[in-house]
């Protein structure tokens, strides 16, 4: 089962994907949950902990479809289709953007587990809801990127 996965492109690509968006949504979900400031931290907690969670496995998945596949046959085509530029700019910042993900949103995770008292007391409600939606902005942004990517391995 898990041989098949491994070696099925497009089931790899779409699970990169999923656990991405799962990731996107629950950072969306995180600032929601900021902003309503909750007696109860548990869900807080356990939706930090989901996105964390989802980014490292769409990390580790799209890690391992890039040293399998990309470099041998993804990024070939595209270097020698219409759109070069697309690998040139698009991944190179995809490459090094994705490197920061799961560090900040491990960083998240840490500050969910402060209390209540201590994020109003050090002022830290509002930097750190600025570090959920940038990691949300900047997850966007690398599906951005990757759908850039994907396009010009279509086109060359």
């Amino acid at each position: 089962m898990i041989a098949e996965i491994l070696n099925n492109k497009p089931v790899l690509v779409g699970l990169h994907l999923g656990f991405a968006i799962l990731g996107i949504d629950s950072f969306l979900w995180l600032a929601g949950e900021i902003i309503a400031d909750p007696e109860k931290r548990r869900r807080l907690k356990m939706v930090a902990l989901g996105g964390v969670i989802s980014f490292v496995m769409s990390w580790l998945i799209g890690g391992y479809y890039y040293v399998t596949y990309y470099g041998k046959l993804v990024k070939p085509e595209i270097l020698a289709g219409t759109a070069p530029w697309a690998h040139a700019v698009a991944m190179e910042a995809k490459e090094h953007i994705f490197l920061f993900i799961v560090p900040l949103a491990l960083t998240a995770v840490f500050l969910s587990f402060v209390s209540k008292e201590e994020l109003n007391f050090n002022n830290l409600r509002r930097p750190f809801l600025s570090l959920v939606i940038f990691i949300a902005l900047a997850a966007l942004a690398l599906g951005l990127m990757g759908y850039i990517i994907s396009a010009a391995a279509r086109w060359g």
